[in-house]
């Protein structure tokens, strides 16, 4: 087998569109992550970018199972010593509705800097309202 090496001007890139109401979190982020990728493509590489627009709407309706809201917990650092914050999923909602999304599907990419380009291609917003439409993204169901 050889490698497929995929010029970039030859990529070609849709814009999806996925509304994430009344569906698990996870759920959305499995299938934001595969289509940022590109693994649903034939020319997929890992180390290549030739995934396409992912705009996730809808972010702060997505579901959760069980007792998640009170339960699921974010942390972040400083970098400094005692610099560590907790934060639980309804705390994290209040301040930023797209958080819990943009860290769910970041954390499903690989690290890298390939990962942080792939994540620029993300929008996610917490209503229904978007300003992609002209892109024209096609809806994908979950």
């Amino acid at each position: 087998m050889k490698t497929i090496f995929v010029k970039p001007a030859e990529v070609e890139r849709n814009w999806y569109i996925i509304d994430a109401k009344d569906v698990t979190l996870g759920k959305v982020a499995v299938k934001a992550a595969m289509l940022l990728k590109g693994k649903h493509k034939a020319c997929y590489t890992p180390h290549q970018e030739v995934g396409d627009y992912v705009i996730i709407i809808n972010a702060e309706k997505a579901a959760l199972s069980a007792n998640k809201k009170k339960d699921k917990m974010y942390y972040e650092h400083s970098g400094f010593m005692g610099g560590m914050k907790a934060y639980n999923y309804e705390t994290l909602m209040s301040k930023r509705p797209t958080a819990p999304m943009e860290k769910a599907v970041k954390g499903m990419l690989s690290s890298g800097p390939l990962a942080n380009q792939l994540f620029r291609n993300l929008k996610v917003y917490a209503g229904e309202t978007h300003p992609h439409v002209a892109q024209q993204p096609i809806a994908v169901e979950v």
